[in-house]
């Protein structure tokens, strides 16, 4: 499919019609199957293409178990089919069944190879994560906050990472400041704005019934494992596991108003951009470098952060905001420091321990400056796709997989587009345009300021 020079939105295919068990696929009649045993996946071929929404979606597993799941078939995916959103993470812990969550400072596992060839290095935050966290957050918190956490890590540090983000950048401090402020104006405290905003946290069924429909929506039931813990530290995460896609949802943080936005992040924009991604010849290291791709965050991360705020009455960038704020003051204090500089903006001691742990990983003696500095990429790229919102052909975006907004034009007659995906949110571009315009209003960015911050 070759698109014009124009400035029509790219269009996808209409998505198959979702029936109650799945797409109505034309030409193929439906017969009954009876389902898996309990806890099993039947396996399926794999062509090396993401996989098809299937005609059938599995049985969803509604077990008080915190590892239940919707259960798609069992996938073998190409290495860098999709990778995981690095927004939010969880506690490394082993589940009774051997599934692995992350932390708050960690990043997906990456499975290693029983034997001697292949063998990879663990994942970047998991090698970041501190393995004495539990026992310096109790010395910390008995002694009244006065102690800077000497953190011991598993693996040898990565220098070559450590000295990338060694350094925080402070150029987007002000709109970051200035979104907090936005909040705390008008409502007091962020964590009246959650009360009221957020509203009342969901039952297991009740987040089993919106991931149904969310999935529906997207064509992609049976496509991906849903996990429901109370281990995340954050909102979510989404991973490979076992060769699937997998997003496990924290219990505790999925709120009637804001579980969507979660949903949009992780599978309408992270999953389904890989989806779209596998299918580009730029979807190997090798072909981005050939194609000379630039990085796909801040973009990625950019879009995604929102994408879980589009829709709400009130859409705050808080989270980014707070995030970007906390790494800049963490590179100028110590851990000491940074824990009473933040407590006009998060009041909950044990919330503000995560933050500054985030910000502070990495770091053996937290009593000096010092940051990782990659939790600034999702202010960063919310900033610089707002700023060019007027130009970026939001569908293209989507379609082309995981690339920057910036080669979205030069990469359009080159794509692989005729089976491309669209989440369902981007399909009215007129709205999907004005929601981002409110986001700005909202979050009092100053569109002048933005053009002289990031000129064309």
């Amino acid at each position: 499919m070759v698109l014009d020079s124009g400035r029509r939105p790219f269009r996808p295919p209409s998505p198959p019609r979702l029936g109650v068990f799945g797409p109505d696929l034309p030409g193929r009649r439906r017969r009954r199957r009876s389902p898996p045993p309990k806890g099993e996946c039947p396996p399926a071929p794999y062509d090396g293409h993401p996989p098809p929404t299937p005609s059938l979606s599995p049985s969803l597993s509604l077990e008080s178990d915190s590892s239940s799941s919707l259960a798609p078939p069992a996938h073998t995916a190409p290495r860098g089919w999709m990778r995981r959103s690095e927004s939010s993470c969880a506690v490394n812990r082993r589940e009774p069944r051997g599934r692995l969550l992350r932390s708050a400072s960690s990043l997906p596992h990456l499975a290693r190879d029983k034997g001697g060839k292949g063998r990879r290095s663990p994942c970047l935050l998991v090698a970041l994560r501190p393995t004495n966290l539990e026992q310096e957050k109790a010395s910390f918190f008995r002694s009244s906050f006065a102690y800077n956490p000497q953190f011991q890590y598993e693996e040898p540090l990565p220098t070559a990472v450590l000295d990338k983000y060694r350094e925080a950048s402070g150029q987007f401090l002000p709109q970051a400041l200035r979104i907090m402020h936005a909040v705390l104006d008008r409502y007091g405290t962020y964590e009246d704005f959650e009360a009221i905003n957020g509203g009342k946290l969901l039952s297991k069924g009740q987040i089993w019934s919106v991931i149904r429909k969310y999935l529906q929506k997207e064509g992609c039931s049976g496509e991906v494992v849903v996990q429901l813990t109370e281990d995340l530290l954050s909102q979510a995460v989404m991973m490979v596991e076992n060769s699937r896609p997998t997003l496990a949802i924290n219990l505790s943080g999925a709120r009637q108003n804001w579980l969507e936005g979660m949903l949009r992040h992780e599978i309408g924009t992270h999953y389904i951009r890989g989806v779209n991604n596998a299918r580009q010849p730029w979807h190997t290291p090798e072909g981005r470098q050939q194609f000379g791709l630039q990085a796909a965050n801040p973009t990625e991360e950019g879009l995604a952060s929102i994408h879980s705020v589009l829709f709400r009455k009130q859409p705050f960038l808080w989270r980014a905001a707070l995030l970007y704020y906390t790494v800049y003051q963490a590179g100028h204090l110590s851990f000491v420091e940074l824990f009473q500089q933040l407590e006009p903006f998060v009041r909950d001691a044990n919330v503000r321990w995560e933050y500054c742990v985030r910000a502070k990983r990495g770091q053996a003696d937290t009593s000096g400056p010092g940051c990782f500095s990659k939790d600034q990429v999702y202010l960063d790229g919310i900033l610089r796709i707002l700023r060019h919102r007027q130009t970026i052909d939001f569908h293209l975006l989507a379609a082309l997989g995981k690339v920057s907004y910036e080669d979205v034009e030069r990469l359009k007659d080159l794509g692989a587009l005729e089976k491309a995906r669209i989440p369902h949110f981007m399909l009215d571009l007129e709205r999907y345009m004005q929601q981002l315009d409110h986001i700005v209003a909202t979050n009092r960015l100053d569109e002048e300021e933005l053009e002289q911050m990031l000129p064309d």
